[in-house]
C-alpha cells in the first residue's frame, strides 16, 4: 500500500514537470531595487535607459555600483543643513572606457522631478577633479576639468583610490581629494544656491566603483 502511494505520487510530480517548465517568466516583474531606503536617479538624457543596467548594492560596510547610465544614488535621511562635512572614499575597480567620474553631491532639492538642483564635486582617473551646479537642465561650470596633485591617477589596471570631501562652514564650502583641499569659495559667490539639502553620491556611467566610509557630520 505505502509503496502503490508513492508511486503515484512520483506519477503526478512527473505528469506536472512540463506543465511547470512551460511557465513563461513574467515579463512584468519587479525591476532591480537598490538597497533599502535608497533611490536611483539617472540623468535626463538616459531617463529612457533601463536602471537595471545598474547594480548599486550594499557590499560590507559599505556599497558597490557596477553602472550603467550617469545617476545619483542618495537616502532621503541623508539631508543636512547649515555647516557640515560629507566624505566618502571611492574604490575604481578596473578602467572604464574612457575617462568617467565619481564624487558626492550636496544641496540636493527636487531630485525625483524635472526641476532638480543639487551642487557636486567628481574625480577621474586621470587625476583630475570637476565642480559643478545642477539647476534643472541646466549645468553651471564653477571648476572645469582640473588636474590636482591630491587628486590620485589610476594604475595600469584602471585601479584607483580617491576620498572625495565637502567641508561646508557658515561662508564657504571647501573641496578636498585625499584630505587636501583642492578648491574653496565663498557662498556668496553661489548666487542664491543653497547648499542645505539632500546629500548623496553621484557614479558616471560605465563604472565599477566600491565606496566605503560615506559620512555626514555636523561640527
Amino acid at each position: 500500500m505505502e509503496n502503490t502511494m508513492i508511486r503515484n505520487a512520483l506519477m503526478t510530480l512527473c505528469l506536472a514537470a512540463p506543465a511547470l517548465a512551460q511557465i513563461p517568466v513574467r515579463k512584468d516583474a519587479p525591476p532591480y531595487e537598490p538597497p533599502a531606503g535608497w533611490t536611483i536617479r539617472l540623468d535626463d538624457k538616459d531617463r529612457a535607459a533601463d536602471v537595471s543596467a545598474t547594480r548599486f548594492v550594499t557590499m560590507g560596510s559599505g556599497f558597490h555600483v557596477t553602472s550603467g547610465p550617469a545617476a545619483l544614488y542618495f537616502n532621503g535621511k541623508d539631508t543636512v543643513s547649515g555647516a557640515f562635512t560629507a566624505s566618502a572614499g571611492f574604490g575604481q575597480r578596473k578602467a572604464p572606457t574612457h575617462p568617467e567620474a565619481y564624487g558626492l553631491f550636496i544641496g540636493g532639492r527636487n531630485l525625483t522631478s524635472p526641476q532638480q538642483e543639487y551642487f557636486y564635486f567628481l574625480v577621474r582617473g586621470d587625476g583630475k577633479y570637476y565642480v559643478a551646479h545642477r539647476a534643472g537642465t541646466e549645468v553651471h561650470t564653477i571648476a572645469p576639468w582640473t588636474e590636482h596633485a591630491a587628486v590620485r591617477k589610476q594604475n595600469d589596471a584602471g585601479v584607483a583610490s580617491n576620498v572625495v570631501a565637502f567641508q561646508v562652514t557658515p561662508d564657504s564650502v571647501h573641496l578636498l581629494a585625499n584630505q587636501t583641499r583642492v578648491k574653496s569659495f565663498a557662498k556668496s559667490e553661489l548666487h542664491g544656491f543653497s547648499t542645505d539639502g539632500q546629500v548623496g553620491l553621484r557614479v558616471n556611467h560605465g563604472l565599477d566603483v566600491h565606496i566605503g566610509e560615506f559620512r555626514i557630520r555636523k561640527p
